[in-house]
């Protein structure tokens, strides 16, 4: 199974790894299923689409953190990398819409995995957020879109875009792996 669905309302991705009955959904409505790409340029505009998401995501939330409870150097470093953020997503976006237009993008090193989102509690942005909370909300993100483009790799069909979506995955593992070296400075040294 590699069916991927999308909730209409929220953005939510699933990918179906045991078949089931009945339908999906998400916010009270069903999810569309995502799988079956027509072609390479379908699964470009899909990840295209995600770039975008993810970057305003950044943009956003940059803009939304007003937390009493954050030291105003971290609220200005947590904005900061935000912002960062943003705009690297926005250069993956470039890079795709290159590839559409014929360009290649390679995969980097690969970065370092320190696993500590993997043991953290999912929780949902809100303004107030603390510098804790800010950073988990983030790394899981990260960790989400590394997923979402090392399954997408090994569902391409061609070696280019299997290339492609590695690349991708890299890319975002070294968000999450800047977004974990804060974490465990911060967070694990005040404790």
């Amino acid at each position: 199974m590699n069916d991927f669905y999308k909730c209409q309302a929220c953005q939510k991705l699933v990918k179906v790894i045991n078949e089931g009955k009945g339908e999906l959904s998400c916010c009270g409505g069903p999810m569309k299923i995502l799988s079956g790409f027509g072609s390479i340029n379908e699964i470009l505009d899909f990840a295209i689409e995600k770039e975008q998401e993810a970057s305003q995501f950044y943009a956003d939330w940059a803009k939304k953190l007003t937390s009493p409870n954050l030291d105003p150097d971290q609220l200005f470093l947590l904005r900061d990398m935000f912002e960062q953020f943003s705009q690297e997503e926005l250069k993956h976006k470039e890079k795709l819409i290159g590839v559409q237009a014929g360009n290649s993008f390679r995969p980097s090193k690969q970065a370092t995995d320190l696993k500590i989102v993997d043991y953290l509690v999912d929780i949902m942005p809100f303004p107030n957020m603390d510098y804790q909370e800010a950073l988990i909300i983030a790394m899981k993100r990260e960790k989400a879109s590394l997923k979402l483009y090392s399954d997408l790799a090994a569902v391409a069909g061609s070696e280019d875009l299997q290339s492609l979506f590695t690349a991708l995955a890299q890319e975002e593992a070294k968000h999450k792996l800047r977004l974990e070296t804060e974490y465990e400075k911060e967070i694990y040294t005040e404790n």
